[in-house]
């Protein structure tokens, strides 16, 4: 990048900023992305890992958001059938309920509650249209209890299924870049913006144009420039952090914090389907999704604390429980709580309104002009990660008179191709290996680069192990992270190429001796690096981050 410079250099390796740098590069743009950490290293590791629609907007009649999130769902669907699969959940209905969902007023008596539900339900698949995935059903009382085990039965008076999809954020967040990456993007992680550079229009203009970006390796402190003719932020809730580096910053963030627990399934007995709870004191409502041989529960939506270290506190945790409780058969203790992970979403207002152009494009997301010609694309949500970028590069595109093209809605993401041939490779490698279910699951989400880890398994039986004994990771995974994802640090493969952070009870520490020498021999570590990593990643799960 810095040798030769690049026409969009994208700021920032999460989702939002994978998406612009495969649509740019489709588009035919030089296009460069740089990342001050690892890719998925701030929310996009740390979502629902839900791809939906957002039922919770129809009672606020939200409907256009709503519709372009469910075309983005079933585009995920069809372009990235191994990672996204489709995810039923089920909606209980209490005596006690006033508004489940936010429902915008209460039937008298609460008379007619399932009848609302169902016409929101049917509406919801409606507006799918051609994408859809599965209809809803209406199941009644006794099978949401068969279907959702750890629901109380006390109070139900109904239950509804309805249908949405789930992926590995992270995943997801590796595959776009992959794709961009084949398509020529110039990728770095741990390569963070100091600054920028800039040009002005003429001796007697005070307007500059930014036209390069000074940027230093995090991991040994070189600085370099990188030429560049536009600068698309991307940074989320970093986003006005970024501006203020080109001038006054014209958006204003607002990050909401979501917490999210991890739990085992014995403390919080699932089916293949996930849970709503769907109402809240407060309003909201919560999520239980099944993963892998564990459950995850969220979210909640508070604001303040450290951007740069979210931290799940005591209250947060409290809230999760507490709220659960009141719809659970057994009763949830801090006992039962694997980890408890937190992550920002940035809400957005514009701080400015002095000439930008500014284009609010739904809700959920902002395409603007930011100073020295930066554009900024903040908000959204992992769902609408494609149609973010796409909206962000239609702006680039009328601001530079060039015809504007969609070159990603039918676009396969990597591992697309293959996926089934993999699938049957996989089924055979099971009884090889002696691998179970989870652990073919898993691997299938690598979909025809499954192939690479079935033949560094072939080369080297070590590899086909389990990291830990309950979880579906294997030890192929890790040198696959490091050979083909760019995996840096320990950090970056406990926490993110593989989720043992968050799923193993010792939240990773105890195989990370195992995995570093692994990472040793990919990476040329020294004993003493070894030992620093594991130190350093111990540090930081004690740290709670």
């Amino acid at each position: 990048m810095a040798a030769e410079g690049v026409d969009v250099l994208v700021i920032g390796g999460g989702i939002t900023g994978a998406g612009v740098a495969l649509e740019a590069v489709a588009r035919g743009y030089r296009t460069g992305l740089v990342e001050k950490a690892d890719f998925a290293g701030g929310t996009s590791s740390k979502s629902t890992k839900l791809v939906h629609g957002g039922i919770r907007y129809l009672p606020q009649f939200d409907f256009a958001l709503v519709r372009e999130a469910l075309v983005e769902r079933g585009r995920l669907v069809r372009n990235a059938p191994h990672l996204v699969k489709p995810l039923g959940f089920v909606l209980p209905l209490y005596a006690e309920n006033k508004r489940p969902l936010g429902t915008p007023f209460v039937p008298p008596g609460g008379v007619g509650m399932g009848l609302l539900l169902r016409a929101g339900l049917m509406l919801y698949d409606a507006m799918s249209g051609r994408l859809a995935i599965a209809g809803h059903q209406h199941i009644g009382a006794q099978k949401a209890l068969a279907l959702a085990p750890a629901l109380k039965a006390e109070g139900l008076k109904d239950g509804f299924i309805y249908y949405d999809g789930q992926t590995d954020d992270t995943r997801l967040t590796l595959t776009v870049l992959r794709t961009a990456a084949k398509q020529g993007a110039l990728l770095a992680n741990y390569a963070e913006v100091l600054g920028c550079d800039f040009e002005r229009e003429s001796k007697r203009s005070n307007q500059a144009t930014i036209r390069a970006a000074r940027v230093r390796d995090a991991l040994n402190g070189e600085e370099f420039i990188i030429p560049t003719k536009t600068i698309l932020n991307a940074t989320g809730a970093f986003a006005g952090r970024i501006e203020a580096m080109a001038g006054e910053s014209r958006i204003a963030i607002k990050p909401a914090k979501g917490v999210h627990l991890t739990l085992p399934r014995d403390a919080l007995p699932t089916t293949e389907y996930a849970v709503v709870l769907p109402e809240t004191p407060d309003g909201r409502l919560l999520f239980i999704v099944p993963w892998n041989t564990r459950v995850t529960l969220g979210t909640t939506d508070t604001k303040g604390g450290d951007l740069d270290r979210p931290v799940a506190t005591d209250d947060d945790v409290d809230y999760l429980i507490n709220t659960a409780n009141l719809y659970l058969r057994t009763k949830l203790t801090r006992d039962d709580v694997i980890s408890a992970w937190a992550g920002y979403r940035p809400l957005i207002s514009p701080a400015k309104s002095d000439g930008a152009a500014t284009s609010k494009l739904s809700r959920t997301h902002v395409v603007m002009d930011g100073p020295g010609g930066m554009i900024t694309l903040t908000g959204g949500k992992l769902t609408t990660y494609r149609r973010m970028a796409q909206d962000a590069l239609d702006h680039l595109a009328r601001r530079e008179g060039k015809p504007i093209v969609h070159p990603t809605e039918d676009m396969p993401l990597d591992g697309a191709d293959g996926y089934e041939a993999c699938s049957a490779a996989l089924g055979e490698a099971a009884g090889q290996f002696g691998w179970d279910a989870d652990v073919v699951a898993r691997l299938g989400q690598y979909g025809g680069k499954a192939g690479f880890i079935l033949q560094l398994c072939a080369d080297d039986a070590s590899l086909a192990r389990r990291i830990v004994p309950d979880l579906p990771y294997i030890m192929a995974e890790v040198v696959y992270a490091c050979r083909c994802e760019m995996a840096m640090t320990l950090d970056d493969v406990l926490a993110r190429r593989l989720h043992l952070n968050f799923e193993d009870w010792s939240r990773g520490v105890e195989p990370a001796p195992a995995v570093a020498q692994v990472m040793a021999r990919e990476l040329g570590w020294s004993p003493r690096e070894v030992e620093a990593q594991v130190a350093q990643y111990r540090d930081r799960v004690a740290a709670g981050t």
